[in-house]
């Protein structure tokens, strides 16, 4: 039988993550919070056919002027040995999908990165990490992740970044 391609197996990897992310990251916050480091917590869950528990370094945060838009933050390992890690951000149903995710940290604009699904619990960001985006965030102090409900007015949602470098580290 034939080995399966790289790029299968990341796709095997993501969808699995995506539903133990769900479990983890669902209405309830369910999942055991493992640890707590700063302003993230190490979430676990061991998803329904699942071998092992999986883990995800997570924060939930809602603008600071609209308590009924909030996002959920979550940095995973992907299970491919090469220490890739995948930053997804679940936004509220409602966004403006071709603006995308604007990302600022510490005042300093990162860019944007495009929605790739929604679901039942609101529509999901999401990006490998590279090395430079990985170093600012663990150097930065702050961050803002920007949604869009129509072209011209776009949603601020600060994130803050204190224990993001200790929990990244800890994660499983």
């Amino acid at each position: 039988m034939p080995r399966p391609s790289y790029s299968l197996v990341l796709a095997r990897t993501a969808a699995a993550i995506l539903f133990s992310v769900a479990a983890i990251t669902g209405a309830g916050a369910q999942g055991t919070v493992k640890q707590t480091h700063g302003d993230w917590q190490i979430r676990c869950d061991t998803p329904p056919g699942a071998k092992s528990e999986q883990c995800a370094l997570v924060q939930m945060v809602t603008a600071q002027d609209r308590p009924n838009v909030g996002l959920s933050i979550i940095m995973l390992k992907l299970a491919d040995n090469k220490n890739n890690r995948l930053l997804r951000v679940l936004a509220p149903l409602g966004v403006l999908l071709p603006a995308g995710l604007g990302l600022r940290i510490d005042d300093a604009d990162v860019g944007r990165v495009g929605f790739v699904r929604c679901v039942p619990d609101g529509c999901v960001a999401e990006v490998v990490m590279d090395d430079t985006l990985m170093s600012k965030l663990r150097a930065g102090k702050n961050a803002v992740f920007i949604i869009f409900q129509t072209p011209e007015e776009g949603i601020g949602i600060p994130v803050s970044l204190n224990g993001f470098a200790q929990g990244i580290d800890a994660l499983p």
